[in-house]
């Protein structure tokens, strides 16, 4: 089997060495024994009779490192000073900051920003509270909340463990669309409170992103609060995962020359971005889908402990198939991966339809890895960004949120999110669709803002866009 791939980080280690002793000839070798490679050399210090360099080396994990630095401190003349994280570096004092739009210089600018000419923009909205859209930083701002109860491939690790998580989410909210968005860690896993805290704290923002929250209590924390407040709720979890997947497929059908309608699907993993991706599906068209979970085939009729589940049953599998994921995978053309590592092998792929589509999303370690899936699937899309075609939420979130701040919409509609679909897989031209390019980068400069458009677009044509004027200084 091969091995999986890891995500690799650079780390720099400061090292003094005895011009005597040492030579840099055995410093490589032990580097690259223990799986660094030196990607850079600098000279920080040259005496008479040392040097001290800082080595920037590639490693493939956190424990690659701590061999790493046991070998060089076993070789003779050398002395490791310092090893420093990049990634640790980089969120020294956290990633964000608060920056003012204009500088206070004078008495009239203090007292224009703040008392007592303030009070004027005060009462102003007292007198229209809609006009907080146009005073405050309401317009344009998101809050990214969390519990902390399954952070990406973690799990429960708690509201202070996830705020690195939620922070890299505003930077790219920022970034990518000009949106500002803040963190909020909630120190309660309990469903109540966390509705009741995010409906107080809703008055500051003009959209709430819902962030690894665990199933099943996501599905109900958002659900009330879209029926409970006059802002867009959207777990991106769920949502952002399922206008991904459904652009991917887009593009996947085309290639290999199928309608996605007549596709049957297999998917695996009926959680909370399983439910999601399931019910964007059947938006698009799918009638044959095919739910797999540790009980196998999710059929209607059976008993189910989880709510969610029995939902499921109600709505999917047409045919009433029955059995594990090898029965249940014959004869079809696409498979959707959100579960775990290892779930689908060579043998189920090689009992799916001509030109197999398979979405294996599991992260880090997909439900199979691409090489040894290869030479049998026609298009393979992961989670992950060392491999083609990655699934990345961060193609929806950004544009999708420009746009129900621009439009202000009340919330996000299912035809919304099936335009935010379409724009994503239509960056993709025909000339560059390709089996090993049905998705854009994240980085496509054009994605967010054709996202937002499309989600504008929609908004207005659902009935749910209340800005007059679609322009966003007005």
């Amino acid at each position: 089997m091969a091995m999986p791939k890891t995500g690799s980080s650079n780390i720099v280690i400061r090292l003094e060495m005895d011009k005597e002793a040492a030579t840099f000839g055995l410093i490589a070798t032990a580097i690259g024994k223990a799986g660094g490679d030196i990607v850079a050399i600098d000279v920080s210090g040259n005496g008479r009779t040392s040097t001290v360099r800082d080595l920037t080396i590639n490693i493939v994990d956190a424990a690659s490192k701590d061999v790493i630095v046991r070998m060089l401190d076993h070789l003779p003349g050398v002395t490791v000073l310092q090893v420093s994280d990049q990634t640790f570096l980089m969120h020294l004092g956290g990633k964000i900051e608060v920056t003012p739009k204009m500088t206070i210089k004078t008495r009239d600018d203090l007292s224009r920003v703040y008392t007592p000419g303030v009070a004027n923009i005060c009462m102003a909205i007292h007198d229209n509270p809609n006009s907080a859209h146009k005073l405050t930083i309401k317009r344009n701002t998101v809050a990214v909340v969390s519990d902390g109860s399954a952070v990406l491939g973690l799990g429960n690790i708690g509201p202070l463990a996830a705020m690195p998580v939620m922070e890299g989410k505003a930077m790219l909210f920022k970034q990518l669309a000009g949106v500002d968005a803040f963190p909020i860690c909630l120190d309660t896993q309990d469903t109540e409170e966390i509705i009741a805290t995010i409906k107080r704290i809703a008055p500051a923002f003009g959209g709430i992103n819902l962030e690894d929250i665990s199933s099943p209590r996501c599905f109900e924390i958002e659900q009330r609060l879209i029926e409970e407040l006059d802002i867009p709720v959207f777990h991106d979890d769920q949502h952002g995962t399922a206008v991904v997947l459904l652009a991917g497929l887009y593009n996947a059908v085309k290639l290999v020359g199928k309608q996605l309608s007549d596709c049957k699907i297999v998917l695996c993993g009926i959680g909370a971005a399983g439910i999601a991706c399931t019910k964007i599906l059947q938006a698009a068209g799918v009638t044959r889908i095919v739910g797999v979970d540790r009980e196998g085939a999710l059929v209607r009729g059976n008993s189910y402990a989880h709510e969610a589940w029995r939902w499921y049953a109600e709505h999917t599998n047409p045919e009433m198939e029955s059995g594990a994921l090898s029965d249940v995978i014959e004869g079809a053309d696409i498979f959707i991966g959100v579960s775990g590592p290892g779930v689908l092998k060579r043998t189920d792929i090689e009992r799916m339809a001509a030109d197999p589509i398979v979405f294996a999303m599991a992260n880090p370690t997909p439900e199979i890895l691409p090489e040894e899936a290869e030479g049998l699937v026609r298009v393979m899309a992961t989670g992950r960004s060392d491999y083609p075609n990655q699934i990345n939420n961060v193609l929806c979130f950004p544009g999708l949120f420009r746009g129900v701040l621009d439009c202000r919409a009340s919330h996000v509609t299912e035809a919304m999110k099936l335009a935010a679909a379409q724009a994503i897989a239509d960056v993709v031209s025909e000339d560059e669709l390709g089996e090993h390019y049905i998705i854009p980068g994240v980085f496509n400069p054009h994605v967010a803002e054709r996202v937002k458009e499309a989600v504008i677009q929609a908004a207005y044509a659902s009935g749910v866009a209340r800005r007059r004027v679609r322009s966003t200084t007005s």
